[in-house]
């Protein structure tokens, strides 16, 4: 684990495998143990440099106020960018997954030559807020029983992985992993103020992001071999926002997980199959 400044700020990484291996970068969603260990594990033992890292306002990246971000969806796509030039071995495959899912598309987009290949976890091809009428929202019943649970003590730290497992049985997760993970970022996360909390916890900071303009209409320019990732049974993001992307997207794969929203330690194997995959 260690930290590197790029595009005025400094993200928090940690690295897997030969450093002179390939690059897969892993953007968090928001914070990099959104990625299974097993999953870096199994990547870097196919012959690759894992790299996964925190989004600005989490983790180990630097926080300044995620209540009012002075930033931008399209520089969290440049910070991806910045950080596959800054590791150097030349183009990275890039993946993101959640919220991270968004920030590695606009960078597809907007700095195609930094990258080798896309993967897209648990994502969709628009921004926080109302979709498009092709797109199936968030699970109504999921949802209200997520917004129902009241707030935890955020200084308490086995009340706030309390917390994230009754969330994720909500969404149809399994709740002793969301726990064991919410508690290592809790461990990792600079203060106990709610805001720096649900920033870590939940990405909250994300919905107030500036993510203009839209980027789903730019989808079929991106000339990268692109794999989609997503649960059969995710409730947040459903898999209709999925099979868009990989219709949108020339050339995409598909690959359908029998999983719910997070993405299980036991689909490491499969992932890092399809991902390791010649073009």
């Amino acid at each position: 684990m260690t930290r590197i400044d790029v595009n005025g700020t400094t993200l928090g990484i940690e690295s897997f495998g030969d450093d002179r291996a390939p690059l897969v970068l892993l953007a968090g969603g928001t914070t990099m143990l959104s990625w299974p260990d097993g999953l870096c594990e199994r990547l870097a033992a196919g012959g690759r440099r894992v790299v996964r890292y925190d989004l600005r306002d989490s983790g180990e990246s630097e926080t300044a106020d995620p209540q009012a971000p002075a930033y931008t969806l399209r520089t969290l796509a440049a910070d991806a960018a910045a950080l596959a030039d800054a590791l150097g071995g030349g183009p990275a495959h890039l993946a993101g997954i959640g919220v991270g899912g968004m920030v590695a598309q606009v960078a597809a987009l907007d700095h195609p030559g930094a990258f080798s290949a896309l993967t897209l976890v648990g994502t969709r091809p628009v921004a926080p807020g109302p979709v498009d009428a092709d797109l199936p929202e968030h699970d109504p019943v999921a949802m209200r029983r997520l917004f129902a649970r009241p707030a935890p003590d955020w200084a308490d730290r086995a009340a706030v992985a309390g917390f994230a497992a009754a969330g994720a049985e909500a969404l149809g997760d399994d709740p002793a992993a969301a726990r064991a993970t919410a508690a290592r970022i809790w461990d990792r996360t600079p203060g106990t103020a709610a805001p720096v909390q649900l920033a870590n916890q939940i990405g909250l900071v994300f919905s107030r992001l500036d993510c203009s303009p839209r980027w789903r209409e730019r989808l079929p320019g991106i000339g990268l071999p692109t794999l989609v990732v997503h649960g059969r049974r995710n409730r947040f993001f459903p898999v209709g926002n999925a099979e868009a992307l990989a219709r949108e997207i020339p050339g995409a794969r598909l690959l359908v997980l029998d999983a719910a929203t997070a993405l299980p330690a036991s689909a490491a194997d499969e992932v890092a199959a399809a991902m390791l995959r010649p073009r």
